[in-house]
């Protein structure tokens, strides 16, 4: 019989399980804090099949539980990987993988903030320039990419600083940047290498406050904004989705919810009930890598490329959402577990939040004898919000009635911010205040996409739109085909304005009613180009921004598409690596990956805190059902 818990072998790691996998590792192989760090513990998450066996057959035993843990000894900066059964309790491997490190704890992040505030050399340096409250100073640590690493620290795990200073205790950091001074430190043993004090700007006076306190009256009392009256979302006989665990179900959609410390939210084997046959759209849905470069070659801002998916880690970045603010309505809420660099667990209280919208009209028609049908929409949301430093990205992923999925993310915080001298120029970057300029700078998500339509044998299409030249069949130029072309070897496609490219996933052994193959359809949105020479060190490191979308076979080896050890990072690893073995991606289990984001030209209106960007894609039924599934609305 199986045992309570975990309840399926997609949960995500509980506490104990956390506890179990650093007690096993301590007692095998000596990793034991602070000597060492546990930078990631992860569930190794188990085929298909043997998912689909635990589904559907009441006798199938549960598939092992298996965890992954890198980490690293601080004294030799050698990585570690480590596969655990905790099934058996027993490590299955213990490798060292030369030449890497570890993704960012963090710990990490705050135990350096900590030790350059503390030493001696940065308490004098920052005095020259007048900072003496190291009270009000933060120091924001950043990774560096491996080609921009100074030869003499070659080997060393290494971090480099911005400096920031508050006017006043609990004002904002980011508006008070410190230009020309950053610190590098050696993470491992935290030592100081080297401050680079390179050039002072005169602190103009500028207002970047943000917080009601702190922004001064002359601007609160020329506001002439009406109160608003109560808006109130109430669902008096509670909601209409049933949550069972991780499992959701709701107007005919299923799907299980999934956490882990680099990707954050995941959904997994999301189906769709059409009549009485439960319909496989999703096997897995993530976001496998964001990077974000600065366009802004100057001495503050050249090395400022951050990987939050692969350098940081989106769970350890997620945090506890709130009612009335976050979120509004009935709502359910999900906890996730973490742990730090110690292996010891915590949890994210309201990490998942889980609720419906109303999102205005589905459908409507007014027959000309008076008659009228309309439909309003309610849709699922399933989101979670992470803060990376100066930046909020708050992700929702929407189920809609009609088979429809979205996925929007959201961007707010702070922009990161230079001064300069009277007379000089900015020109990589938006005057937003007073000799205060927010470098040009753009976020670059990549949705990893494991689609399963109506089974595992998928081939991607592109879908084109083609005139038709004028001639006797087509007099007024009216014609237009749609050409759809199979991609049958890996590799990557771009999106064409020209031509409205778009992309299919279909099952060509399974057709509709009409005797056609059955898919669903990628509707692009927020791409854009790189905007990189192909030579540049900072674009090799993440070839995968290069191109709109990327498909290849599904292999669970193949997850991170700027290569699994990030941090430090070489060029060409991840997603250039897989497409060069020219593999077929036709009636095959394939992997849909979407290049989106922000490129980000900043507004004055941003400053000091930006309202929310807003970019978003599409999944829709292209032919998956035989007519609007939303009738019975």
């Amino acid at each position: 019989m199986r045992s309570s818990a975990p309840s399926h072998p997609l949960d995500p790691l509980g506490e104990d399980e956390f506890r179990a996998a650093a007690s096993l590792l301590a007692s095998a192989q000596g990793v034991t804090f602070p000597a060492w760090r546990l930078a990631a513990i992860e569930l190794i998450e188990p085929e298909k099949a043997a998912v689909v066996a635990f589904e559907t057959d009441a006798d199938a035993p549960a598939p092992e539980r298996i965890v992954g843990v890198n980490c690293f000894e601080r004294s030799s900066n050698k990585t570690y990987q480590a596969r655990l059964s905790l099934t058996h309790g027993v490590v299955l491997s213990f490798t060292h993988i030369p030449g890497v490190q570890a993704n960012m704890t963090v710990d990490e992040w705050e135990e350096a903030d900590a030790a350059l505030r503390s030493h001696p050399q940065v308490i004098a340096a920052l005095a020259k320039r007048g900072i003496t409250d190291l009270s009000l100073v933060f120091m924001d640590v950043w990774t560096y990419g491996l080609s921009m690493i100074p030869e003499e620290y070659q080997g060393r795990r290494i971090g480099w600083s911005d400096t920031w200073v508050r006017a006043r205790a609990g004002a904002n950091p980011y508006a008070g940047p410190v230009n020309g001074f950053h610190c590098v430190i050696d993470l491992a043993s935290m030592e100081l290498l080297d401050i680079e004090d390179t050039f002072v700007v005169d602190r103009p006076g500028i207002m970047g406050e943000y917080v009601p306190a702190l922004i001064p009256d002359r601007l609160r009392d020329a506001s002439t904004r009406e109160p608003l009256k109560p808006l109130d979302i109430v669902q008096p006989e509670g909601v209409s989705f049933q949550l069972d665990g991780n499992r959701i179900s709701w107007q005919n959609w299923s799907m299980r919810v999934g956490f882990n410390y680099r990707e954050g939210l995941t959904l997994h084997r999301v189906s769709y009930r059409d009549g009485g046959r439960e319909r496989p759209i999703a096997n897995r849905l993530s976001f496998a890598e964001m990077a974000v470069p600065y366009r802004d070659p100057s001495d503050d801002h050249y090395r400022r490329t951050a990987f939050d998916v692969g350098e940081w880690g989106l769970g350890f970045m997620t945090t506890s959402l709130e009612l009335g603010c976050d979120c509004l309505g009935e709502i359910r809420y999900l906890d996730a577990v973490m742990h730090n660099s110690a292996g010891e667990p915590y949890t994210i209280r309201n990490a998942i939040c889980i609720h419906e919208e109303d999102g205005a009209v589905l459908w409507k028609h007014i027959d000309h004898d008076g008659g009228m049908e309309v439909r309003r929409i309610r849709r699922l949301v399933i989101s979670f919000h992470v803060t990376v430093a100066n930046y909020e990205y708050l992700v929702y992923w929407r189920f809609y009635q009609d088979g429809n999925i979205e996925c929007e993310v959201r961007a707010t915080g702070i922009m990161v911010v230079s001064h300069f001298g009277e007379g000089q120029q900015h020109p990589s970057g938006t005057l937003v205040d007073n000799r205060t300029y927010a470098p040009f700078h753009q976020h670059f998500l990549v949705a990893r996409l494991d689609l399963d339509i109506d089974g595992t044998a998928n081939t991607v299409y592109r879908s084109e739109t083609a005139m038709v030249p004028m001639g006797p069949g087509n007099p007024y130029g009216l014609a237009l085909h749609q050409n759809k072309t199979p991609i049958t070897t890996e590799g990557h496609d771009d999106y064409s304005w020209e031509t409205q490219r778009a992309w299919t996933v279909a099952n060509d052994n399974s057709v509709n009613g009409f005797g056609t193959p059955v898919s669903y359809k990628l509707v692009p949105g927020a791409a854009f180009p790189s905007f990189f020479d192909p030579a540049s060190p900072v674009f090799q490191r993440a070839e995968v921004i290069g191109h709109t979308v990327w498909v290849t076979p599904n292999d669970a080896a193949e997850r991170w598409p700027a290569g699994e050890f990030v941090n430090q990072g070489t060029g060409g690893l991840g997603m250039p690596e897989w497409v060069r073995q020219g593999r077929s991606v036709e009636n095959t289990d394939v992997v849909l990956w979407y290049v989106f984001g922000i490129h980000h030209i900043p507004r004055p209106e941003e400053w000091p805190v930006m309202p929310v960007d807003t970019v978003a894609f599409w999944l829709k039924p292209a032919g998956f059902f035989d007519r609007n599934p939303a009738l019975d609305v």
